[in-house]
């Protein structure tokens, strides 16, 4: 029988404070509690709704929870404060597991995410900054997303102020050529307080990435562009709280995060069908009861 937790319930309250204060090990077993939480509140969302993106949500979890948990200066009482950190959700479809992560943050009531994908609900199925706190941008049509990032990063340098500017970008939409010009703008002016983060699951609509329009050697196109390159375990809190925080080298910063489309969920993982399948509701208990034993690191 599928789980009657409705998906606007989370089994844990995470104190940001708690994590910024935490040593390492500590640090990086609270965001993995953070993730199993948005693990299983993407899940039920996306069963009840019977639409969304399964397979990246999932991938990307880690990538979030690091960064909402650990990593950006935001103030969920006050998501407008013009000094905040940006973040940017390139990779739009992936909605589920964004809106899942502002709610566990605060910025929205949890019991909204019921509402998702319902006619009317303010949680599409790709975010809209007019409508949910937190979101920065409207995203949806791949490749937009770092091109807007990379001008927030020159307005931020523009007004002398010291916010930051992450972008998750999708490793299939990096075929599109818009992610290039805009990398090459970045490049040249030298952002360094602009990091995009590469969900790289090596899966996309249909097929591997690879098959589809090859991307690799990845890193040393990202290097000719004049950024500075780290790959990573994109499941690796540790790993991915070290790089978002490093100290600016004078040029941005790409992470290439290695990732499992799925992950979490075994008959999911590195599966190109789960890019968009919906679980049935038996799929969904069985899935909710591979990703809830991760939760108990938080408690």
């Amino acid at each position: 029988m599928l789980d009657p937790k409705p998906p606007f319930v989370f089994d844990t309250v995470f104190d940001v404070a708690r994590i910024a204060a935490a040593d390492g090990a500590g640090r990086a077993s609270l965001l993995a509690g953070a993730a199993a939480e948005i693990r299983g509140s993407v899940l039920r969302m996306i069963g009840q709704a019977g639409l969304g993106h399964v397979g990246g949500d999932l991938s990307v979890t880690d990538i979030l929870a690091t960064l909402f948990f650990g990593v950006l200066d935001l103030d969920p009482a006050n998501p407008a404060r013009p000094d905040r950190d940006r973040f940017i959700l390139s990779k739009g479809h992936c909605a589920a597991a964004l809106y899942s992560t502002l709610a566990l943050r605060g910025f929205i009531p949890a019991d909204l995410l019921g509402s998702f994908m319902a006619p009317l609900s303010v949680l599409n199925g790709h975010p809209n900054r007019r409508k949910v706190p937190g979101v920065e941008a409207n995203t949806g049509p791949l490749g937009h997303g770092l091109p807007i990032g990379v001008g927030s990063a020159i307005a931020a340098r523009l007004s002398d102020t010291p916010w930051r500017t992450f972008v998750v970008l999708g490793d299939g939409e990096l075929q599109e050529g818009s992610n290039w010009e805009a990398a090459m703008s970045a490049g040249h002016r030298g952002l360094d307080n602009l990091t995009a983060i590469v969900d790289r699951n090596r899966l996309q609509q249909g097929a591997r990435t690879e098959d589809t329009n090859r991307l690799e050697p990845l890193a040393d196109k990202w290097r000719a562009f004049g950024w500075e390159t780290v790959e990573l375990d994109g499941h690796d809190h540790a790993a991915l709280w070290a790089a978002f925080t490093a100290a600016p080298a004078g040029r941005p910063r790409c992470v290439i995060a290695r990732t499992i489309k799925g992950k979490g969920v075994s008959f999911m993982e590195d599966r190109v069908e789960w890019h968009h399948k919906v679980p049935s509701p038996a799929q969904i208990e069985q899935a909710l009861a591979e990703v809830a034993p991760l939760a108990e690191v938080a408690r």
